[in-house]
């Protein structure tokens, strides 16, 4: 059973004063769950150590997937394999960060990897800043948390220019190089995500701006404007398979600037390989049961208790959960059914004293650097719950 610890919430007014806006459901109940999941030293160094497994793991099946042309099989749309295959050649492709969704790490329950959001991650300013904020207006020790995920971006950050090397010799490298950060315009939550991103970049020394994505200019020539200002790095807030899908011109567009080397696109285009749930079924072939993998297949596994997903798609849309007979045990409609589906081993989340189940979220940036979860039922969809953590004394 997951060990809660009630605390007392923090309220609307100290949520909106640090820029969290976003801090209640539309069933006017607070998104932020008023307690705290506790963690053991060891939980928290297992959690550390299977996110930088796993991503070296991702590493080996990303080029697998190139060397064997497997674009298809995990669904990525055919406009984008170019620009995934150049930024994949290059290490000033840098990938600024992701969050791992993983079942079990608390109460004895082995580590099982869910599906990897490395391309546009949500519950960044949860997991950075209001878990932190949940221990200090507890009058708890702040530090009591595995939660570097601020410092751990900066030092990413600095990675864009080091690459490899040492961050510290980033001052000798940096070349006033310029970051703009966009978000489309009427979501306060990825704009604040975004803002958020945008301060870290500064505290690492770079030059910043930003801008909605409707105010940025794109020449496959000239690179990446905001008015008449150039910008050697673009970070957005938009998935990739949103751009192919919903942009097809701009796809082409910035397929042209990462040829001609005008530009660093951030999260680069390979990350959508790992943003696939189909990706999954690539890493069971080259890594077959494995500790930390659950069997993946394109079809229904046979006599086994499992999940339905699709390749793309957020918050538990478009998610069935079947029993070994495949009859129906939990569905969550949505608006990514012409995604393709993949199945997956059933794993049974941690669950508290209520029955309702945790799910791990762990982000990487060069390495694990924050744990924080959601709360819910079954499925976990957009009312699940946002819950911090802290390592027990």
């Amino acid at each position: 059973m997951v060990h809660v610890e009630k605390i007392k919430p923090l309220t609307k007014e100290f949520l909106e004063s640090i820029g969290f806006y976003w801090h209640t459901d539309k069933d006017n109940t607070s998104y932020v769950a008023d307690e705290l999941v506790v963690v053991s030293n060891e939980e928290v160094e297992a959690y550390y150590e299977a996110a930088n497994t796993l991503y070296e793991m991702f590493v080996e099946a990303g080029q697998h997937v190139i060397d064997n042309d497997l674009f298809h099989e995990i669904n990525i749309p055919f406009n984008l394999v170019d620009l995934i295959k150049n930024s994949w050649e290059h290490e000033v492709h840098w990938h600024l960060y992701g969050r791992f969704d993983l079942s079990g790490g608390v109460d004895g329950k082995p580590i099982k990897l869910l599906e990897f959001n490395a391309d546009t991650p949500t519950s960044l300013y949860e997991t950075a800043i209001i878990q932190w904020a949940m221990l200090k207006a507890n009058g708890m020790d702040e530090a009591k948390q595995f939660n570097t995920v601020f410092e751990a971006l900066k030092e990413n950050f600095k990675r864009l220019v080091v690459l490899g090397g040492d961050t510290a010799d980033f001052a000798k490298y940096y070349d006033g190089w310029k970051i703009l950060f966009s978000s489309i315009r009427g979501s306060l939550e990825d704009e604040n995500t975004t803002r958020l991103l945008q301060i870290a970049a500064n505290e690492a020394g770079f030059h910043t701006d930003f801008a909605y994505v409707d105010e940025v200019g794109f020449d496959g020539k000239e690179g990446i404007f905001k008015g008449d200002e150039n910008f050697e790095f673009w970070f957005k807030l938009i998935p990739w398979e949103s751009i192919a899908i919903e942009e097809g011109d701009l796809a082409l567009i910035l397929d042209e600037i990462i040829k001609e080397q005008q530009a660093i696109i951030l999260n680069p285009a390979y990350t959508l390989m790992f943003q696939s749930k189909a990706f999954m079924k690539v890493l069971w072939d080259l890594f077959p049961n494995y500790p930390l993998l659950l069997e993946t297949a394109y079809e229904p596994l046979k006599g086994k208790k499992q999940v339905e997903k699709r390749a793309f798609g957020r918050e538990g849309a478009n998610t069935v959960i079947y029993d070994s007979d495949m009859s129906v045990l939990a569905k969550v409609e949505g608006e990514y059914g012409n995604f393709k589906a993949i199945y997956q081993e059933y794993t049974e989340l941690p669950k508290d004293s209520n029955g309702d189940s945790y799910q791990a979220g762990l982000f990487f940036a060069y390495e694990g650097c924050g744990l924080g979860f959601r709360k819910g039922g079954l499925i976990l969809e957009n009312f699940s719950k946002f819950v911090g953590h802290k390592i027990k004394d």
